[in-house]
C-alpha cells in the first residue's frame, strides 16, 4: 500500500469449536490454580479451627425449600411480619410507651398524627389479613397524657435523687486525722 499506511495481516476468524476449547482450556486452568490456592492455605494451616469444624450441616437432609434464604434471614434478624392490621393494633397497644420515649411535645404531636394518617389510609385500602379494629387517637388527648406521665416520672425521679443525698448525708464520715488532711495540688 502507499507510504502511512501499513499493512496488517488479517486475523483469520477461529471456528466456534476452536473457540470453544479454548474456553475449555482456560476453565481446566483456572481450576487447577483455584486448587493450588486450596491446597497452599490447607498446608499453612489457614482452616484449621473453623466455627463448625467437624459438626454436620445444619438442614443439608432437609427436603428442598426455595425461600430457605429468605427464612434463615427472619430467623436470624428476629423479624416480624404483620398483617398491616395486627401491626397497627400492636402500636396502638405500644403507643404509650412510645411516647413516653420522645422529650418534645412537637414530636409526640407529629408521632401521633402521623399514627392516625397510617389508620386512616389502612382502612381505606383492601384488608390484607384481620379487620382493622384500630381507631385514630385524639393528638390533644395523647399529649395531655405524655404530659401528665412525664410530670408524674420526673417528679418519682425528683423524688429517688432526694431520697439518695439523705441518705449521703445521713451516713457518718469517717474523721479526718491531722496527718491525712487534705492537701491542695498546688502546694506539694
Amino acid at each position: 500500500m502507499t507510504g502511512d499506511r501499513r499493512e496488517r495481516p488479517e486475523a483469520t476468524p477461529r471456528s466456534r469449536a476452536e473457540s470453544r476449547a479454548a474456553a475449555r482450556a482456560r476453565m481446566a486452568q483456572q481450576h487447577t490454580w483455584v486448587d493450588l490456592q486450596v491446597r497452599q492455605a490447607m498446608e499453612r494451616g489457614d482452616f484449621d479451627d473453623l466455627p463448625g469444624a467437624g459438626k454436620p450441616i445444619k438442614d443439608l437432609g432437609d427436603s428442598h425449600d426455595p425461600n430457605w434464604w429468605l427464612k434463615k434471614l427472619v430467623e436470624r434478624e428476629n423479624v416480624a411480619v404483620l398483617p398491616p392490621s395486627l401491626a397497627l393494633r400492636k402500636e396502638d397497644a405500644e403507643l404509650a410507651a412510645t411516647l413516653d420515649r420522645l422529650n418534645v411535645e412537637g414530636e409526640v404531636r407529629r408521632h401521633v398524627e402521623d399514627f392516625n394518617k397510617r389508620v386512616v389510609a389502612a382502612r381505606y385500602r383492601l384488608p390484607e389479613g384481620p379487620p382493622l379494629v384500630t381507631m385514630p387517637r385524639d393528638v390533644d388527648e395523647e399529649v395531655a397524657g405524655w404530659r401528665e406521665r412525664r410530670t408524674a416520672r420526673l417528679a418519682e425521679q425528683r423524688a429517688k435523687a432526694r431520697k439518695l443525698l439523705a441518705e449521703e448525708a445521713a451516713r457518718p464520715r469517717a474523721k479526718r486525722r491531722w496527718w491525712r488532711r487534705a492537701v491542695s495540688p498546688g502546694t506539694r
